[in-house]
């Protein structure tokens, strides 16, 4: 019988967290099991957020600069960037994963932050941060989910 490929994980949810003067947080429970245990953290290079992947979908997208349309120089250019920025985490015994301080510093990140699913990766956003997006952007969703019909 073949064995069948496990699913990639699904990250869903928003979960407010706290971020301490380590500048750790935990991931929610939810998102963490012993098949998941690193993950890569990236800031987003436009909107001020940190994006965070699992092995799978960090080489995923490392293959979607590859297959871009985008000039041989420009995905040599692009993947350095990418892996120059990315920095592997673990989370520990509490599954709380130690934020880079560029990272933090780059998310705008202190005190009070949330964990946004986001497919199969999740994202780390300042609470203002997120909640500001939010308004900015809930015209956006709105027009997406009647387009699609939800």
């Amino acid at each position: 019988m073949p064995q069948e490929t496990p699913l990639a994980p699904l990250y869903s949810g928003t979960y407010e967290r706290a971020l301490d003067a380590k500048k750790r947080a935990a991931i929610p429970s939810a998102w963490v099991s012993p098949e998941a245990s690193e993950f890569f953290v990236i800031p987003h290079p436009q909107e001020g957020y940190l994006m965070v992947m699992p092995p799978e979908e960090f080489h995923a997208t490392e293959q979607r600069i590859l297959n871009s349309g985008a000039t041989a120089q420009e995905k040599r250019q692009a993947i350095r960037q990418f892996f120059s920025a990315a920095h592997k985490v673990c989370p520990d015994k509490q599954g709380r994963v130690l934020v880079p301080e560029s990272h933090a510093t780059a998310a705008d990140l202190t005190g009070e932050i949330v964990f946004i699913g986001a497919g199969r990766r999740f994202e780390i956003w300042s609470k203002q941060r997120h909640l500001a997006a939010c308004e900015a952007n809930a015209e956006i969703y709105q027009r997406v989910a009647v387009d699609i019909g939800l």
